[in-house]
């Protein structure tokens, strides 16, 4: 464990990073809810709580994590509901004891419900909105969500970790190479237009407050097809996708046009994901949160589910894409 990147960040540590920026803290810390970085709720003095959000060491350069936080700033100055970085003294992002870390001001809310087609509705316009402001320039320092990242780097990074129990490997890479092939041929038949996205738009990362939506956490954002924010908010069996896909798109249209093509993206893009996010709680096993949080990852019952995932996944793509009326 003293090895793992966050094993000096004590709360003395957070404490001492707010302070460094001019705030008195009232020595209350509340650990949130954060696997791929570190987040604390820190307690100000006669003030709102602040949050505090410190990056992973070596996953972001400087340049790509200032990059997400214009991004930010772009949407908030535009008045698109997104939870931004503070500014102080102009700047967003701070080191303190060899952690990059920034603030944001505390924002509570709740789960929007997708089953409310006047939800799904709002969620459509405001993934509109951002898609209008992330295709007007590309990211310069941030990653493109693309086949070989996602899944062939992914696919190989599980074979030379060796997490896949040896009685499971023939079938579960035989049946994630075939996946990933039909994947590949489908994503290069239908090439789509690669503009900035939020790049993790779940529920998860949705707050409905005061009869509006809200974007948290773009620490995700990277360039793809406009498809990867809309996909995740479809659930189902396929009558009800369709119902939820008109209702997104007619409020995504209201202020971005949507590329029918790309509907033949969205099983393709859920496939990439099965992979990517195995290969994602492998690459962090060594951090002691992932074991807490992820025990069943670890035994032989999730791979074997994951193959029967990934069969499934696999006919998904031979169906018809959904379509637009």
């Amino acid at each position: 464990m003293s090895s793992h990147p966050f094993s000096t960040l004590t709360p003395d540590t957070v404490l001492d990073a707010v302070e460094s920026l001019g705030y008195l803290s009232d020595a209350r810390i509340l650990t949130l809810n954060s696997y791929e970085n570190r987040v604390f709720q820190v307690g100000i003095e006669d003030a709102a709580p602040l949050i505090a959000k410190f990056y992973r060491p070596g996953r972001w350069s400087d340049a790509a994590i200032l990059e997400e936080h214009t991004f930010s700033l772009e949407l908030a100055e535009r008045e698109i509901p997104v939870i931004a970085p503070e500014q102080i003294d102009g700047r967003t992002l701070f080191e303190h004891a060899g952690f990059r870390f920034s603030l944001f001001r505390r924002f509570g809310g709740h789960a929007p419900e997708f089953d409310d087609p006047d939800h799904l509705l709002m969620l459509g316009r405001l993934i509109g909105r951002l898609h209008a402001v992330g295709s007007m320039r590309p990211f310069e320092h941030r990653p493109t969500l693309d086949w070989q990242s996602f899944g062939g780097d992914s696919l190989d990074y599980l074979r030379s970790a060796n997490v896949v129990p040896a009685s499971l490997q023939p079938a579960y890479f035989s049946v994630a190479e075939d996946l990933l092939q039909v994947v590949k041929h489908q994503l290069d038949a239908h090439p789509a237009k690669q503009i900035r996205l939020h790049g993790d738009l779940h529920v998860g990362n949705l707050l409905w407050r005061d009869d509006s939506l809200y974007m948290v956490d773009l620490d995700d954002c990277r360039m793809g097809p406009a498809m990867q924010d809309l996909w995740m908010m479809l659930s189902g069996e396929r009558d009800q996708r369709q119902a939820q896909l008109s209702e997104l798109i007619d409020g995504y249209n209201e202020f971005y046009d949507f590329n029918p093509s790309e509907l033949a993206l969205i099983e393709p893009l859920r496939s990439l994901r099965l992979v990517h996010y195995s290969a994602w709680l492998a690459r962090r096993w060594e951090d002691p949160a992932f074991p807490m949080h992820f025990p069943w990852f670890a035994q032989e019952r999730y791979w074997a589910d994951q193959i029967l995932t990934l069969r499934e996944q696999r006919a998904a793509l031979d169906e018809p894409a959904l379509r637009l009326f």
